[in-house]
């Protein structure tokens, strides 16, 4: 494995995660913060490590291997905190639905892999517009910084919740007839 910005950048957000729970943790006036800050980071570094790849032509198998798991790591701790922070029917199914949705389109891809159809899977658009907005209603969510900006991580929270589903009724339909052999 040869190591290159992108995946160096990739590896360093595996190394903020343990802080990134860390300072969730402790019992400071400044964790909720240096929280949602390190969660920011780390977020950046996502679209930064994909950025450098295509534009350094850099890109690499262990990388696009790499990458997909560093941001569901980190997005899944992410929910799981915040949804331990609320402790509230209402935070705890759309994560459980988030949480769901990324294990059933990791499968489906691996599946699509092995049977040729791995490029029917790509990620949408949608897929992209509700990670961004999970990345808003993350980092607000751990941020809890006052009403307002819980209640925009609040409604970030449930428009990503219903993009999630729609991504997943669109991945499950493109990939239908694979499954299904129809």
């Amino acid at each position: 494995m040869k190591l290159n910005i992108p995946i160096s950048l990739t590896l360093f957000r595996f190394f903020l995660i343990p802080f990134f729970v860390i300072t969730y943790y402790m019992n400071c006036p400044w964790s909720e913060a240096v929280t949602a800050m390190i969660f920011v980071i780390a977020s950046a570094t996502d679209w930064l490590d994909g950025y450098l790849a295509r534009r350094l032509n850099q890109t690499t198998q262990f990388g696009a291997f790499l990458d997909p798991v560093a941001d569901k790591v980190l997005v899944t701790i992410s929910l799981v905190l915040v949804a331990e922070h609320f402790h509230s029917s209402w935070v705890t199914i759309p994560v459980a639905i988030m949480i769901a949705r990324e294990i059933i389109i990791s499968a489906l891809r691996e599946w699509m892999a092995e049977v040729g159809k791995r490029d029917s899977v790509k990620v949408s658009w949608a897929g992209k517009l509700k990670t961004s907005l999970q990345m808003i209603c993350l980092t607000a969510l751990l941020w809890r910084c006052g009403l307002t900006v819980t209640s925009i991580g609040m409604i970030a929270l449930y428009a990503s919740t219903a993009l999630t589903i729609y991504s997943l009724y669109g991945y499950l339909r493109v990939a239908k007839s694979a499954i299904t052999g129809h």
